[in-house]
């Protein structure tokens, strides 16, 4: 009897060393003898025969992988340093343990060389603004050799883009010029379009005079209210041109004869100061004499 204890005590014993536990995130890889059993082994308990039974883990978790940054030319030749991060998962561990040596190395890879890829066939403007195209390129790209690994690609995303500080420099300057550019258009857009109010305007008034001067009285109360101790009223053009054509109608009614010779003032009388009365003179007949003794035509 103690044999037979000794001989189930140690069954139980080797029987215990060959009970492996896998994790909720893991699925195990049995090898029995060198050959791959057909069934993985799910989470939880499992038996494998000692010194018989191999189980390698595969995890089934999304792993983030980041990319080194790669150097490379640009199709429009701007040199630029690009990073990416990828997201897969193992989705058969079979493949993956047996088809492929490393496949973290394996994707690390065939992702820096995609990535260099994509970089040589890309516009700079891709890169900065349009990476969803570029996004579905590298994903498609990757994915070619990863389904012969066992491995499906989530998502491949560019992280940054680095450029040359003359480029940055260069690309201040145009979005600098394009932001004036619109402004400069924009002033001249609401320019154009206060004309076109004011000419409406101008015909509104000119169909009714008496708004235009309800809009001086306006104008009066919006400066007044803001307590100013000068108040400035703009003064009318059509009065201008009432006293112009006044002025041109006297000028043309007025007789066309030459005037008489005035008289001379005395020094003092310019000056403002009242001259004092000169003894009669005698009559001076020069301009009588002058007319007399004019020559005929």
């Amino acid at each position: 009897m103690a044999v037979l204890a000794i001989i189930v005590g140690a069954g139980l014993l080797w029987m215990l060393t060959g009970v492996r536990v896998v994790q909720q995130y893991e699925r195990g890889v049995v090898f029995r003898l060198g050959q791959v059993r057909g069934q993985v082994r799910g989470p939880g308990p499992t038996l494998l025969i000692p010194l018989v039974d191999r189980m390698r883990k595969v995890n089934v978790q999304v792993i983030t992988m980041p990319v080194p940054a790669q150097e490379g030319i640009t199709r429009d030749n701007v040199s630029v340093r690009v990073d990416a991060v990828v997201y897969f998962r193992v989705v058969e561990p079979i493949r993956a343990t047996v088809d492929v040596q490393n496949y973290m190395f394996a994707m690390s890879q065939v992702a820096q060389t995609s990535l260099r890829s994509i970089i040589g066939k890309s516009d700079l403007d891709d890169l900065l603004s349009g990476r969803e195209n570029l996004h579905r390129g590298l994903e498609l790209m990757l994915e070619s050799p990863a389904v012969g690994w066992g491995v499906h690609i989530d998502r491949v995303e560019i992280k940054d883009v680095a450029l040359p500080d003359s480029m940055k420099r260069s690309m201040a300057r145009q979005a600098e010029a394009d932001r004036e550019r619109r402004a400069r258009i924009i002033t001249a857009d609401g320019e154009f379009q206060a004309a076109a109010k004011l000419a409406e305007a101008a015909t509104v008034m000119d169909a009714t005079p008496a708004a235009l001067q309800l809009r001086l009285l306006q104008t009066v109360v919006e400066v007044a209210a803001e307590k100013n101790s000068t108040l400035v009223l703009p003064f009318p053009v059509e009065l201008l041109r009432f006293f112009d054509a006044g002025a041109k109608a006297a000028s043309g009614a007025a007789p066309t004869a030459a005037p008489a010779p005035a008289a001379e003032v005395p020094a003092a009388e310019q000056a403002g100061t009242p001259a004092l009365p000169r003894p009669a003179e005698a009559p001076d007949h020069t301009a009588l004499t002058k007319t007399e003794h004019t020559p005929e035509a």
